[in-house]
């Protein structure tokens, strides 16, 4: 099981504004109501991968970096 995780920009300091450009590859259960309304069910992700992360506050995207989730007891 992965580990939770979050970045953070080393350039300004930044722990919760920042731009995440992912691909995602899905397989979905379409289920259209007789009005044409569509609900999507049972999404499975068969790929998934982070392109590019940005800091909102400086715009930096080299100084990024994935950090643990700390949980305090």
């Amino acid at each position: 099981m992965n580990q939770p995780s979050r970045y953070r920009c080393y350039a300004c300091g930044n722990l919760t504004r920042f731009d995440v450009v992912r691909f995602q590859r899905t397989t979905e259960f379409h289920h259209y109501t007789t009005a044409g309304s569509l609900n999507v069910e049972d999404q499975k992700i068969l790929e998934e991968s982070i392109e590019t992360v940005t800091c909102r506050w400086c715009e930096s995207g080299a100084d990024i970096t994935e950090i643990p989730v700390t949980t305090e007891s």
